[in-house]
């Protein structure tokens, strides 16, 4: 008698028929210039539910380019897994062809050149074409939200998230979980919620004074489809206060939670639950180690680390789906659903390909009325990149984007050293291309942007790359508590991603001068993002567009002031 394991095991080479064979097909169709919308939508219909995912779109409404990683360690157990590897062993992996249009949407290299051939990338209007695709095969399909979508945009810090609330509502969710939403502050949050035509799910959100669950938040919907009974299980990104400022929420605590999880998870089943969906924002490893953990959960639609995945990781007999960020992909998965219980599934990591797919017209005209308060501010052209500057942010370590953003820091704020925090979030910038307004709000909008200036001692410099080192390279995921390495500015180093912590930096060496770095010296440092409530200086957008206007055509050398041993 085959298992429920073999079962899904068996799905998992039918999605990739579906997917990463998918992506060889799109290339080929591509290089001869005939990529189709029917084709990316192509897809076998299966069972009797289909999920859509959605996830870290940080208010992208309109189509952007964005480079996927170079640099992806992987600690522990998850050294050389899946999501940490990329590039051309990214390809070999799930045999994608070089040059093809999977390619261009999943790998970093030749990012510039194949963006000539395949164009920009996701618009919520040609995300809603996609949506509502799968709506008129699958009706009843159900529609998730994975989170940081209400940040990352001037008219989103503008209209302090309306504009993209308004837009997402016109796609109609069902369901959404939470991270950077929150930096609106928890007044805004509830306000929000409160007239949200769906659910704003958080298992994990709890009342920090009484450390009980959030009456401002489900943690958990009961969905009909199919003839299906779900559960979808909402996880907020679980380390707001330590990744961002907890005196903007300071109602509400967080953490993983795993004992309720598992509680939440019973207590569906126990009501009839067949399916039981996790709707993350944890991060990928975290999901894995929390799949491994929590018994009962069929699907885990996994967000905030950005990753995108042709085919599902399985754990145990947990599907784990990653669909990427900005709007670029969308997932599909339909799944069988006998008995109670998930027999088997299919799945297709759908890439927004802006020229291909045909945007949807009343979206379209929505995101214009939205903007358009705004138009003339953002489209204002501040400077423009050089031949060979392709401005990217994404990866481990520093991106061009934020090398530009560090010499900004030192030369507006007349700093010896310059930190600029680790973010996922900002589109790239093509090489001769005009950089606008909009651009720059693009890579730094947030609710405390403020660019502070103070001096710091070499000792406790060291000290805060320690700390960021671990949270990043910690061999525990539930340890790995915030975003990528903080970027720095005039000074170089080399880590040791194997190292325990107080170990992992070293050669700390100032770029100017080549001087060590003196631990009793201080040093005059700029930086942003501080998670302190009283941090004072200009916002960041405007140190920014202040030192763009200067160069007027921006040139970023290839950054190598980071040397990594044991990657």
């Amino acid at each position: 008698m085959i298992s429920r394991r073999d079962f899904l095991q068996a799905s998992m080479a039918a999605s990739a028929i579906i997917g990463a064979s998918g992506f060889g097909q799109w290339g080929r169709l591509a290089a001869q210039q005939a990529l189709t919308q029917d084709q990316l939508l192509q897809f076998e219909t299966f069972g009797n539910v289909s999920l859509i995912h959605l996830t870290d779109l940080h208010a992208q409404l309109k189509p952007i380019w964005f480079r996927e990683p170079e640099i992806n360690i992987g600690m522990g157990d998850n050294r050389g897994a899946v999501p940490h590897v990329t590039g051309a062993d990214f390809r070999r992996l799930y045999g994608i062809d070089d040059g093809s249009a999977s390619h261009y949407a999943l790998t970093y290299d030749d990012f510039a050149a194949l963006g000539q051939t395949y164009g920009k990338m996701g618009g919520i209007d040609r995300v809603a074409t996609v949506v509502n695709a799968i709506r008129a095969d699958r009706p009843d399909a159900l529609f998730l939200d994975g989170g940081d979508t209400w940040h990352g945009s001037l008219p989103c810090y503008k209209t302090e998230g309306q504009d993209v609330v308004n837009v997402m509502n016109a796609l109609r969710p069902d369901a959404m979980t939470f991270h950077w939403e929150f930096t609106l502050g928890s007044d805004r949050v509830r306000e929000i919620i409160g007239d949200l035509p769906f659910d704003a799910l958080g298992q994990n959100i709890f009342d920090a004074e009484w450390d009980e669950p959030s009456e401002d938040f489900k943690p958990y919907s009961f969905f009909e489809r199919g003839g299906v009974k779900i559960a979808v299980i909402g996880q907020a990104f679980p380390y707001m206060p330590i990744a961002n400022p907890g005196w903007m929420f300071p109602e509400y605590s967080f953490g993983i939670r795993d004992e309720r999880m598992q509680e939440m998870v019973d207590e569906v089943r126990g009501m009839g639950a067949e399916l039981v969906v996790c709707l993350s924002h944890n991060g990928f490893d975290v999901d894995k180690k929390m799949a491994s953990r929590v018994q009962g959960i069929d699907v885990i639609l996994a967000g905030h680390t950005h990753d995108a995945l042709p085919e599902p990781v399985l754990v145990g007999e947990t599907i784990i789906i990653a669909s990427g960020s900005n709007g670029k992909f969308i997932s599909r998965v339909d799944l069988d659903v006998r008995d109670g219980r998930m027999m088997g599934f299919r799945h297709k990591l759908i890439p927004i390909f802006s020229d291909v797919i045909a945007p949807d017209a009343e979206v379209t005209a929505l995101v214009e009325a939205e903007h358009a308060p705004f138009a003339d501010e953002m489209a204002e052209v501040i400077g423009t990149t050089d031949a060979d500057t392709l401005l990217y942010r994404r990866g481990n370590f520093n991106g061009s984007w934020d090398d530009l953003i560090c010499d900004a820091l030192i030369s507006e704020r007349e700093a010896d050293i310059a930190m600029s925090p680790g973010v996922r979030w900002g589109p790239s910038i093509m090489p001769g291309q005009d950089i606008t307004r909009e651009d720059i709000w693009n890579v730094t909008s947030m609710t405390y942007g403020k660019a502070y200036r103070t001096e710091m001692t070499g000792e406790f410099i060291h000290t805060i790359l320690e700390d960021v080192a671990d949270n990043l390279f910690n061999p525990d995921p539930y340890y790995q508590q915030g975003g990528d390495m903080v970027r720095l500015g005039g000074l170089g180093y080399t880590i040791d991603v194997n190292q325990p912590i107080g170990s992992r930096i070293s050669g700390l060496t100032m770029l100017k001068t080549g001087e060590t770095l003196d631990p009793a010296s201080t040093y005059v440092v700029a930086g942003w993002a501080s998670v302190n409530q009283a941090t004072e200086g200009p916002q960041i957008w405007d140190v920014v567009e202040n030192h763009i206007r200067k160069q007027d055509t921006v040139s970023v050398a290839p950054n190598t002031s980071v040397k990594v041993v044991g990657a």
